[in-house]
């Protein structure tokens, strides 16, 4: 089998065990940790976590962020300024642009019911413009199964690093990587 393969087996140990029906939304937040080299890999093999998610007898729904920013970018009225000067979207990035990103995925939870696993996938595309640990905090209480965050990055501990590049952030979810602590797929 290959890594991702691999990490799906892992996926499926997790999402098999009984879920806990009084659960916080913070605690119904996975996050599936894989090396950022390994995106297309990952990509081309999603159907490996459905079929993870299916033979454990939870409902699959996915969510790719990955062109978010491009459309909520395309609606801005004022986009060709935004291009000539950019620390000008800084404020709209903080603000609009979260609040949009929580809105559509609190909406997709929110379609799920409690037997669902809505997944995450395209995450990378967000880095820069806002961080994930905050839109996960902010949609918490929309989740009523499970989310899971296919995160390319690192994990050491509970500190989780999107892309390696910036300082993580301390998170309680349960973290899948293919071999233990700190070490992606």
């Amino acid at each position: 089998m290959g890594k991702v393969e691999d990490l799906a087996a892992a996926y499926h140990r997790h999402i098999s065990v009984p879920w806990q029906r009084t659960s916080s939304g913070a605690q119904r937040v996975m996050l599936v940790v894989y090396e950022k080299e390994a995106e297309r890999a990952l990509r081309a093999r999603i159907g490996e976590f459905e079929q993870a998610t299916l033979r454990a007898q939870h409902a699959w729904k996915l969510v790719d962020c990955s062109k978010w920013f491009s459309e909520w970018m395309a609606g801005e009225e004022y986009r060709e300024s935004y291009f000539e000067m950019p620390e000008l979207l800084v404020m709209k990035l903080k603000v609009d642009f979260k609040r949009n990103i929580v809105r559509r995925l609190t909406e997709q939870l929110e379609q799920a019911d409690d037997n669902t696993v809505v997944a995450l996938l395209g995450v990378a595309s967000l880095y820069g413009f806002v961080r994930v640990a905050e839109i996960i905090h902010d949609v918490e209480r929309a989740i009523r199964g499970q989310l899971v965050v296919l995160f390319p990055g690192t994990k050491n501990g509970n500190n989780y690093r999107l892309l390696d590049a910036r300082d993580g952030w301390n998170y309680l979810a349960n973290g899948i990587t293919l071999h233990g602590e700190g070490t992606p797929l």
